[in-house]
């Protein structure tokens, strides 16, 4: 699935060069997870004024209401610049934006992603998807002492914690893996049993370890690129994630992997406590 840093390596790699475009043209395919919940005719014309991100969504702002994008769980976002020619639509492109710059196609395979018309950052259909999200760790906004006071409040495994999203969005199941690697924290550990020394450590290795993701292009473990066609490369500098079995690079215990809430763990027995 992919995950924050995905999500912002997409739109970084097409953000400015449809930035100002006037939409000619919007084509649905087959249904996705979530209705559009508007005509497609009726944002012919409309101009693409920014593009943001908030949490795992893509916030494409119009000149009038906004659209908001999720890739789901194989999901990805192409780019084709006015001028150059696109592929052929295939079975499995759900949505495509046509403008006077160029063309924006999502491709799909499973469908969970989807596109949703609201009519601003107030709409409810906007405020139902985005209001539980909790607070993004790549900004300012990201302080220490209301995340330890809510990590602290929680008595799930740490790991779970991180991936729910309400305190802080975006830490998805490759990089808690790697953030609690770093924080020495084991995955399994109860959320409010973790120090606040060790809570210290996380808070900082979450923002350096999606920051490192973000600058190598996010993960591709299967499919994922980003809007030009470019493969990220995280996945090379992972210290557990995928790694079960193989030495660990601090202690050389073999990495373990377990299974939890239906998402695969790797973390090391020895230095993760």
């Amino acid at each position: 699935m992919p995950e924050l840093p995905e999500v912002e390596v997409t739109r970084r790699s097409f953000a400015d060069a449809i930035a100002g475009a006037r939409i000619q043209r919007l084509q649905m395919g087959k249904p996705l997870r979530w209705p559009l919940g508007y005509a497609p005719n009726d944002l012919v014309g409309r101009t693409v004024t920014r593009v943001t991100r908030r949490g795992k969504y893509l916030l494409l702002h119009l000149s009038q209401g906004l659209l908001l994008v999720h890739l789901g769980m194989s999901g990805s976002l192409a780019f084709s610049p006015a001028g150059q020619s696109a592929t052929p639509t295939g079975p499995h492109d759900h949505f495509e934006l046509h403008t006077d710059a160029g063309l924006l196609r999502l491709t799909d395979p499973r469908r969970f992603g989807a596109i949703v018309y609201a009519d601003g950052p107030d709409d409810p259909r906007a405020k139902k998807l985005l209001d539980h999200l909790g607070v993004e760790p790549l900004d300012g906004a990201f302080d220490l002492s209301p995340f330890i006071k809510a990590m602290r409040a929680r008595r799930a495994p740490i790991k779970q914690v991180l991936l729910a999203g309400d305190v802080v969005v975006g830490v998805g199941n490759i990089y808690a893996s790697e953030a609690l690697h770093l924080a020495g924290i084991r995955p399994t550990r109860p959320s409010n049993r973790v120090s606040a020394k060790r809570l210290t450590v996380l808070h900082d290795v979450i923002q350096t370890v999606l920051a490192q993701a973000v600058s190598l292009g996010g993960s591709t473990l299967k499919d994922f690129k980003n809007a030009q066609g470019e493969h990220g490369l995280f996945q090379t500098q992972s210290k557990v994630y995928d790694r079960a079995g193989e030495p660990c690079y601090g202690c050389q215990t073999p990495i373990r992997r377990i299974v939890q809430g239906q998402r695969a763990t790797y973390y090391c027995v020895q230095c993760q406590r």
